[in-house]
């Protein structure tokens, strides 16, 4: 296989599979990929899915992979908390929510981590764009917020609600439209709403 035909066909994609590789080019040797990766043309992301190596700079990769060699998945917990404001810690991690089982990879473009939750809880996201146009699921600051306090039990006492750090301008302006209690509900989990009650008790909501 020419390197310069694979490229043509896949570069706009950014990332690939080895599946939707063997549907363009039935008959793919599978060596093509130790040969480009030895070259640094290619960079491999987890079994079976590689990136151009070019692509690293561009705004957003990481979410844009985070997205593709795991999915269904969409952003959330930590890094969209992060990326919202609403904890001051800058957090390296790519967190997302799945339906698969619970998976964590590392690559050249960064740590990935997965948290897997019931079909009916894939919601409150929605699709962003990075870079050149490439998608993204990202869910809502309140969403994250509440997928965090699911995900981690821990997060159980006053104490440990006020070492979350919350940034109390940014969870009020979520608060204020009613985004939480939606969000709190439609879980239907009686722990989330303890959680969340003392959220609002700590912060003064």
């Amino acid at each position: 296989m020419n390197y310069i035909d694979f490229r043509e066909r896949f570069h706009d994609y950014a990332c690939f599979s080895n599946e939707q590789v063997l549907a363009a080019f039935p008959g793919f040797d599978r060596g093509n990929y130790s040969s480009w990766l030895g070259k640094g043309y290619i960079k491999r992301l987890r079994r079976s899915w590689y990136a151009f190596a070019d692509v690293a700079n561009k705004p957003g990769i990481g979410e844009y992979f985070a997205g593709k060699i795991y999915s269904p998945s969409y952003l959330s917990c930590e890094h969209v908390m992060a990326r919202a404001g609403l904890i001051p810690e800058s957090v390296v991690q790519f967190t997302s929510v799945t339906t698969l089982k619970t998976a964590s990879f590392k690559n050249d473009f960064g740590e990935f981590s997965y948290r897997s939750v019931k079909p009916q809880l894939m919601f409150g996201y929605r699709v962003e764009t990075v870079g050149d146009g490439l998608p993204v699921n990202v869910a809502t600051p309140a969403k994250s917020l509440c997928d965090f306090l699911y995900l981690n039990a821990q997060y159980d006492t006053p104490d440990e609600i006020e070492a979350l750090r919350l940034d109390p301008d940014v969870l009020a302006e979520i608060a204020a439209n009613g985004d939480l209690d939606g969000v709190v509900a439609r879980f239907g989990s009686h722990a989330l709403a303890r959680r969340m009650r003392l959220v609002k008790e700590v912060y003064a909501l």
